[in-house]
């Protein structure tokens, strides 16, 4: 069988699929001329799916060990059968084939820009030394990139566990501040509310949103502990504390912050948030959703019975050069890279 730049040539089940949707893929190590074999070393699991598994099991850490090694050895890549999402992985290029179109080669270490829902993976260590308790999991075993997977080589001066980090959620700097610019190119400095700003894609996307213009930042979170380090990392304007599930509530935590907002930017991984995300943005502003915790269609349909008129767009994880953005941002910004570390600390 000719390999397909897509993947199709490694979906097993059900036929005719893309391996985002498949049930099972194909995750043998040998590979096609324009794939590259990766050495695992680290995964990093949605903050969605994660929050499910920890639920599902109780914070049990070996149970939660279990669900992991379960659905990748039944699956053949990591999408969590609940949420759908997956995360993402940093390894070693190990095998690149003569055709790859991906620009690395042996020895490079990377990290995949492409979920891990159509990633082809295998596990050879039972995952051994995570002990199920963050979303960051050490990890010995394989993974396989298509010709059109997406790869970046990891910079050297930051920590890999870093770079995971932050290459995680990169698509969310990147979109919010092509957003923003939109509204600035037309004469207008908006106001830019982050609900989940104190979390990886919140305060990524709070500094890209104060880069690119906005005139007011507003960062959305859910207890008083989160406001203290948002408000210490000086990345938004007013930090205000609502339970995002709560439209009523988040809607009036960010008028009286300054709202509503122009442009909402949903960075939350529990469900429920999308009533509150319309409810609290203007009239002609802008919803953008990153969260794998979403319904869409709740979402459509609250715009609709709430008589929104609001712009709506799934955050979809890629836009061009949306790596180098968000590292220069790490860079740049002391409270993101503030923010980041303290919470790899906590992990």
């Amino acid at each position: 069988m000719s390999s397909s730049p897509v993947g199709l040539h490694r979906v097993l089940a059900p036929s005719g699929v893309l391996p985002q949707a498949a049930e099972k893929l194909d995750a043998r190590p040998e590979i096609w001329s324009d794939e590259v074999r990766i050495a695992v070393e680290r995964l990093n699991l949605d903050a969605a799916s994660y929050r499910q598994l920890a639920e599902a099991h109780g914070g049990d850490g070996t149970a939660i060990r279990r669900a992991v090694l379960d659905i990748v050895g039944t699956r053949g890549k990591m999408q969590n059968p609940v949420t759908g999402s997956g995360g993402m992985l940093v390894g070693v290029v190990d095998e690149a084939g003569p055709d790859s179109p991906l620009g690395v080669r042996e020895g490079d270490r990377v990290a995949t820009l492409v979920s891990l829902t159509l990633t082809p993976l295998r596990i050879t260590d039972e995952l051994k030394d995570w002990d199920g308790k963050s979303e960051q999991v050490p990890a010995q075993g394989h993974a396989i990139l298509f010709a059109r997977s997406i790869v970046a080589k990891l910079p050297d001066d930051l920590k890999p566990e870093l770079s995971l980090a932050v290459m995680d959620v990169c698509g969310a700097p990147a979109l919010t501040a092509r957003v923003v610019r939109s509204y600035v190119d037309k004469g207008i400095k908006p106001v830019v509310s982050v609900i989940g700003g104190a979390g990886k894609s919140g305060s990524l996307s709070l500094a890209a949103a104060r880069v690119a213009g906005a005139a007011r930042t507003i960062g959305i979170v859910p207890f008083e502990g989160e406001r203290e380090k948002l408000s210490a990392a000086g990345l938004a304007d007013v930090v205000a504390v609502a339970d995002a599930r709560d439209p009523v509530a988040l809607a009036e935590a960010v008028a009286g912050a300054g709202g509503p907002a122009d442009v909402t930017v949903v960075c939350v991984d529990v469900p429920g948030c999308e009533h509150g995300a319309v409810l609290s943005t203007a009239a002609g502003g802008t919803v953008i959703f990153f969260s794998m915790a979403t319904s869409f269609s709740a979402a459509a349909l609250g715009a609709e019975g709430l008589a929104a008129d609001v712009t709506m767009l799934i955050g979809n994880g890629y836009v061009p050069g949306h790596a180098e953005y968000a590292m220069e941002l790490l860079r740049s910004e002391p409270g993101v890279r503030g923010l980041f570390e303290s919470r790899l600390a906590e992990d």
